[in-house]
């Protein structure tokens, strides 16, 4: 009973990064937002900057000697280091950053994989009418296929170039409440997993198939 006590006081440990590189990135924005939301909420933050996780683009002819790049093992740190991880994308042409998906690529051939089992949190921020929401459906599918768990709720922040306050807050009281909100029941979830996890079973890429050396990704 008193470690479980212990387990529980524990602060929930959160990677939050911005998929973008850009400097004045209305994504960093918001995911710098979502730390301090995050830390206000007792959860403990881990953030990071996109540049931490860059990689050359994905060649399997690099992987000799189990080789991954610094940013790939960087990624893959981060990932087992905490309980989830956010990140807060930009939508390039109606899709996810090819940046940020060739990082998945790479960080997806650590065994054992350590997206397996995490729980992640998608949000987004554009000029646009849409939030950059269309980027986050894509992104959600290699997270997904390598078996993350993603937060139903997305956030996706429209006309964010005149959404923030100049201290960095969401302006409209009733969108930031949302926000915060969302990230609430995130945390609650990834807490439910941390202290009371359920039965594990074992990850299939595609159920039936025959057993082959190059394909096999049971865990």
């Amino acid at each position: 009973m008193s470690e479980q006590k212990t387990n529980q006081q524990e602060p929930l440990r959160i990677l939050v990064f911005s998929a973008s590189l850009r400097n004045a990135s209305l994504n960093t924005q918001l995911a710098k937002l979502a730390a301090r939301v995050i830390e206000k909420n007792g959860g403990k933050v881990d953030y990071a900057n996109m540049s931490d996780f860059d990689c050359p683009s994905f060649n399997q002819d690099l992987e000799v000697d189990n080789f991954h790049p610094a940013g790939a093992e960087e990624f893959k740190k981060r990932i087992l280091a905490n309980d989830a991880f956010i990140i807060s994308s930009p939508e390039y042409n109606g899709s996810i950053p090819g940046l940020l998906k060739n990082t998945i690529d790479w960080v997806s051939r650590f065994r054992p994989q350590p997206f397996n089992e995490k729980h992640c949190m998608l949000m987004s921020a554009s000029p646009s009418m849409g939030g950059a929401n269309h980027g986050l459906w894509s992104l959600r599918i290699p997270l997904e296929k390598l078996g993350s768990n993603i937060f139903s709720s997305m956030f996706s922040l429209a006309t964010a170039h005149k959404a923030f306050t100049p201290e960095g807050k969401i302006a409209d009281e009733t969108l930031a409440k949302r926000f915060e909100d969302n990230l609430i029941a995130f945390m609650n979830i990834v807490e439910a997993s941390k202290n009371y996890p359920c039965m594990k079973k074992a990850w299939v890429e595609f159920l039936g198939e025959k057993t082959d050396v190059a394909t096999e990704r049971v865990e």
